[in-house]
């Protein structure tokens, strides 16, 4: 169960250098469990509709995208997905993981 906080931080933007990884490439990337209290956000702001909506993964990727860079997890896309795990009380998201060289 989540207390106290949903995040480690949120964020304004990527810290971390443009990686290339086209939607195919995210694809190939196994999905696995990341704690939410240990993500970093990149967005500040939400799209309300995205959040709301019964099928988000529609047109997208089924997974949260997490650059980890510099032992920092930033929660690239899927924050939408990330807060209705909370909303759900689930303290975890599945994610694909993209492990970035400094």
């Amino acid at each position: 169960m989540l207390t106290g906080v949903i995040f480690k931080r949120v964020g304004e933007g990527r810290p971390y250098p443009e990686h290339g990884l086209s939607g195919r490439e995210w694809a190939a990337l196994p999905p696995r469990q990341v704690r939410l209290d240990e993500l970093v956000t990149t967005k500040d702001t939400l799209q309300l509709a995205a959040l709301l909506d019964e099928d988000s993964t529609f047109f997208g990727d089924l997974f949260a995208h997490v650059v980890s860079w510099r032992g920092e997890l930033y929660l690239e896309d899927g924050l939408h997905r990330a807060l209705r795990a909370a909303l759900h009380q689930r303290s975890v998201l599945h994610a694909r993981v993209h492990p970035m060289a400094d």
